[in-house]
């Protein structure tokens, strides 16, 4: 049984128990309708529903962070019916920061148009190098005008932003990008994730799971993200508390940003010029 049928098992298991709320999907992976009828009968929330297929298209990119997109990609491939696609310039092998090999399903000329939601990830010196890239941004463009969502993971929002789609909205990012954002014309939040209409970016890395399971629960309601969280087993206890500059302290936050000022000043530049061009 993989994950998309244990979710529709216990679907179908809450439905016999009475307890899925308003909107939850109750389809099987053949198609079968699960529901419950309430004490009110058919006309209370308990009502069926028809299964959703919406398209979910993930940028790939070398030199991006995968788990910036793995993590997102897993939450969106439990929800039943959704087709995920990695969509890279070509088919070829990409890879990510870590060097995993990603291949992606469709380059850009095949990609399709009519999606609900653009994904882009985040890395360091990738994302510097695919804000520089005019086919790259062009492309993020055109999907973010016609797509019903647009998100990110981590530095994924300054790609957002070099395609012009953050201008007037709030928007987050890794802490030590965050207020690049700026420059595009965006409001920076300091959240986990942030939601702006139908702008959603996460913050760091893990963030994007945290994205992923916030998605899941906009677009199939809460019962069925309980189920995904239950089936993840998403309940994270780190060894330590420092994923942020305020837990972390100055001292670890201060190590870190002299590490990485070359690829804060490089990418600051290319931002600033992005934003102007």
């Amino acid at each position: 049984m993989d994950r998309r049928q244990a979710i529709s098992a216990m679907l179908a298991a809450a439905a016999a128990g009475g307890s899925l709320t308003a909107g939850a999907q109750t389809h099987s992976e053949h198609g079968a309708e699960h529901g419950a009828h309430g004490a009110h009968g058919a006309d209370d929330h308990s009502k069926y529903h028809d299964i959703k297929h919406e398209k979910l298209v993930m940028l790939a990119y070398p030199g991006m962070t995968a788990l910036d997109m793995l993590g997102p990609h897993h939450m969106f491939s439990c929800m039943m019916g959704a087709k995920v696609i990695i969509a890279g310039q070509t088919r070829d092998v990409v890879t990510a920061d870590t060097g995993l090999k990603v291949v992606p399903d469709v380059d850009f000329a095949s990609c399709p148009r009519d999606i609900d939601l653009l994904l882009v990830p985040g890395g360091l010196v990738g994302t510097t190098a695919a804000m520089k890239d005019s086919r790259l941004v062009d492309f993020v463009a055109e999907l973010g005008q016609r797509s019903k969502y647009v998100t990110s993971v981590c530095t994924g929002s300054l790609i957002l932003g070099a395609a012009g789609l953050l201008k007037g909205y709030k928007a987050t990012s890794h802490w030590i990008s965050l207020h690049m954002l700026k420059e595009f014309g965006a409001t920076p939040v300091k959240e986990r994730v942030v939601f702006d209409r139908n702008r959603i970016t996460g913050a760091g890395v893990t963030a994007g799971m945290d994205m992923g399971l916030a998605v899941v629960n906009m677009l199939r309601g809460e019962e069925y993200t309980k189920m995904v969280a239950l089936l993840t087993e998403y309940d994270p206890v780190p060894p330590v508390k420092a994923g942020s500059p305020e837990t972390a302290g100055p001292k670890v936050t201060n190590m870190l940003r002299d590490m990485y000022k070359g690829w804060i000043a490089d990418t600051e530049a290319v931002v600033k010029r992005s934003s102007h061009g």
